[in-house]
């Protein structure tokens, strides 16, 4: 009699330990999934900025029916866009000359009777600088190389002036800034609408930086953008 009573009370105790163990297995259960509730936003933060380092190939062409004397002609016009460019006050070290590009129109036995002149350089003259501003206003002065026979092609594509900006390291910091805190407003608004309460991040991802001229016309200013994407645990 005693052992049954022993034996009815062991499976009692058993029966209710696995009760609790279950009901608070199935709390914590219930607890995960809670955490799981999440909602993923993306922020955008854009900024305007002006390029810090220009580079200008100065490119024209000299033709002539004389080998020697286009060398001649081609260096002499060489030396007057290099004198323009010290005149407006850049100097030797942001200039750098290459060599002319030669090419023979009869080389390959057949002569245009339209083409007047045998041989044409193209001449290219780079210019790389930090200040600029002062390049913006010096083509303005572009005229005075007209007046001395040099024409600069701005609208040939390998002869427009690139613009860059290469301080992305020194803004980055309030960009990222700025893009997460675009992310959380847009998720606290979420959370309103859906009568949750915005939890702690769950994971967040840093979108590319990107640095695109700002429109056609003024390639000088620059707009850079970042989209971050973040993910927020929502809580009731």
């Amino acid at each position: 009699m005693h052992k049954s009573l022993a034996t009815i009370l062991l499976g009692l105790f058993i029966c209710g330990g696995l009760y609790l163990l279950g009901n608070s297995i199935g709390k914590s259960l219930v607890t995960i999934r809670a955490m799981e509730r999440t909602v993923t936003v993306k922020g955008l933060a854009e900024l305007e900025v002006d390029a810090d380092t220009a580079i200008w190939p100065i490119r024209f062409t000299e033709v002539d029916n004389d080998l020697n004397s286009l060398y001649k002609n081609v260096q002499d016009k060489s030396d007057k866009v290099v004198a323009f460019l010290i005149k407006q006050g850049f100097t030797t070290e942001e200039i750098s000359s290459s060599l002319p590009s030669i090419q023979d129109r009869q080389a390959q036995g057949y002569v245009d009777p339209n083409v007047r002149y045998r041989y044409a350089a193209q001449v290219t003259i780079s210019l790389y600088t930090k200040r600029v501003k002062l390049l913006l206003s010096m083509q303005r002065n572009l005229l005075d190389l007209a007046k001395e026979g040099i024409v600069i092609s701005n609208q040939d594509y390998n002869g427009r002036t690139e613009f860059l900006f290469t301080q992305l390291n020194s803004i980055k910091p309030k960009m990222v800034q700025s893009a997460t805190e675009n992310a959380r407003q847009t998720a606290e608004k979420f959370a309103i609408d859906s009568q949750s309460k915005l939890g702690k991040i769950k994971s967040a991802s840093q979108g590319q930086f990107t640095i695109n001229d700002r429109d056609s016309n003024t390639p000088n200013i620059k707009k850079v953008r970042i989209v971050s994407t973040l993910t927020y645990y929502l809580n009731d």
